[in-house]
């Protein structure tokens, strides 16, 4: 899978041998952009699938943008910071682009956050990771985030599994890391400000393969489990706990019930039927200018080589691309004055994406929609995400006041502290 993508991806990008400005004729050279995405490890469906987010994204502009060629160099992570930054260096200090497409995991993005202080002259556009530290906590003047964070995502869900679903008690188990600290954060703070409470949150490496201790120890006195696991880790779990008897209630971190997992092999997807989540999307919102993505998404790759319909990966890294060829257009594919105008553009871009309209505040930090989901059977007894309730212009500070919201504290394993107002 990985090569068949890969080298999609090569043969629809325009390669030239000349610098971004091609001082011979005076023209604009090629754009050459740098793409990250986890392409191996327990995260590589996600990456794949973000690649081809940005594939649809170019092949739509007809791979020019600003009147220039667009060569596209792909890079290889793994989820950790570490691999990300080597990526993002190669990127930037060998292969010379202008602009980085990514990352994608939440830790990922602090990393690159730091990293594009230290290169004032690429501009860096957020692939889809979500942890909130990346724009809220010293942000960077050249890093841009047209998703919502997972915070941002959880926007809706607690207050629906409380007063809807009727769970009072919940216990969560996450990936031990900053994008889920982030989610469990999201859903925390308005769950126990609705009355619910959390009785124990349990934590787990990225890649974990036995989940049986973890099984094992989960309370039978909750109303519900709180699920926040992607890609290999979801499915791991959901297998191993429908074998261990498992049949508790379940509540899906935005990543739980992706298409990443939703469209696996096996039984395990079984479990998410009827599991209430939230996210920037739904897979069968009716909106044109989401079918209209879905069916560009579709046409653009063979039915074998994607998924049925774009993940939330595909969706983050074509809105990142989507806003990028909308201000290099806009200022005519001139990056001079150290991409003065192009960051402006981007700065105070509107963007009509296929999940909403989409701005940008103050940090370069996304304010959208949010999406309330409940996943259901489809007729073709595929399992897809449906459409509960939409919160529009969440932002990053959840609608709590800014000076309130610093107090709770920066999402971690035990924060924020489980309470009834904020």
């Amino acid at each position: 899978m990985k090569k068949l993508l890969l080298g999609s991806l090569s043969a629809m990008t325009l390669v030239a041998t000349g610098a971004t400005m091609a001082a011979a004729d005076g023209h604009l050279g090629t754009l050459k952009i740098g793409a990250l995405a986890t392409l191996e490890g327990t995260y590589t469906q996600l990456g794949e699938d973000g690649i081809r987010g940005i594939t649809t994204a170019l092949t739509e502009a007809g791979n020019m943008v600003g009147g220039r060629e667009v060569e596209v160099i792909t890079v290889s992570t793994d989820g950790s910071p570490d691999s990300a930054l080597r990526a993002a260096r190669k990127l930037v200090e060998q292969d010379g682009v202008d602009i980085i497409l990514g990352p994608l995991s939440g830790s990922e993005g602090i990393a690159l956050r730091d990293y594009s202080k230290t290169q004032p002259g690429t501009t860096f556009i957020n692939g889809i990771s979500g942890a909130m530290e990346t724009t809220l906590v010293d942000p960077s003047d050249n890093f841009f985030r047209f998703n919502t964070d997972g915070a941002q995502w959880s926007k809706g869900l607690g207050d629906y599994v409380f007063n809807e679903k009727g769970y009072e008690y919940v216990a969560t188990i996450g990936e031990d890391y900053s994008f889920i600290y982030t989610q469990v954060f999201g859903f925390a703070t308005e769950f126990c400000a609705a009355g619910g409470e959390i009785t124990e949150r349990f934590w787990v490496p990225l890649g974990t393969k036995d989940f049986g201790s973890i099984i094992a120890a989960l309370p039978d006195d909750v109303d519900a489990i709180y699920l926040g696991l992607g890609g290999g880790d979801a499915v791991n779990f959901l297998n191993q706990y429908q074998q261990a008897g498992g049949d508790a209630n379940l509540i899906g971190g935005s990543i739980m019930v992706d298409g990443t997992v939703l469209n696996s092999e096996g039984s395990a997807k079984a479990a998410l039927t009827g599991v209430p989540s939230s996210g920037m999307m739904a897979d069968t919102w009716d909106d044109p200018r989401w079918t209209d993505f879905v069916s560009l998404y579709q046409g653009t790759f063979d039915e074998g080589d994607r998924f049925p319909s774009p993940s939330l990966f595909a969706l983050g890294y074509y809105n990142a691309s989507s806003a990028m060829l909308q201000c290099m257009d806009d200022v005519g594919g001139d990056l001079s004055d150290g991409h003065a105008g192009f960051r402006e553009c981007l700065s105070n871009l509107t963007l009509e994406a296929p999940n909403g309209d989409i701005s940008l505040d103050e940090n370069r930090q996304a304010v959208g929609s949010n999406f309330v989901v409940e996943v259901r059977e489809q007729a073709d007894g595929s399992l897809a995400t449906e459409v509960v309730s939409v919160v529009d212009n969440v932002n990053q500070t959840l609608g709590i006041d800014p000076a309130a919201f610093a107090a709770i504290g920066l999402p971690g394993r035990e924060t924020p502290a489980c309470q009834s107002s904020y």
